[in-house]
């Protein structure tokens, strides 16, 4: 098996762990990205139509906000991942580690 981290050492151990914070990170991953990419749009849409008075309204402001929680929603969905890849493994493998 490849080398693998302590925390996904431990997701694989815990499975009821890796239940939780994968549940949580997938309502968190909702959360950050409800509606992200519509009003990223209408703000992408208002910066080009109104260039400057757009951004001294925080036009600009707004597009990094919206670019803030779009990673932060990739963060959320690595994260839903890694506990998805914890879980399988537990459960195709469990014999060969002794979990």
């Amino acid at each position: 098996m490849a080398s693998t981290t302590r925390l996904f050492r431990v997701l694989r151990r815990h499975w009821w762990l890796a239940l939780l914070v994968m549940g949580a990170s997938f309502v968190l991953f909702g959360l950050a990205s409800l509606n992200l990419l519509s009003v990223l749009q209408a703000n992408l849409s208002f910066l080009l139509r109104h260039g400057a008075d757009a951004v001294r309204e925080g036009g600009l402001l707004q597009f990094a906000e919206l670019s803030f929680y779009g990673y932060g929603a990739a963060v959320f969905y690595i994260v839903f991942k890694v506990c998805e890849k914890a879980l399988v493994e537990r459960l195709t493998h469990h014999n060969e580690d002794h979990l």
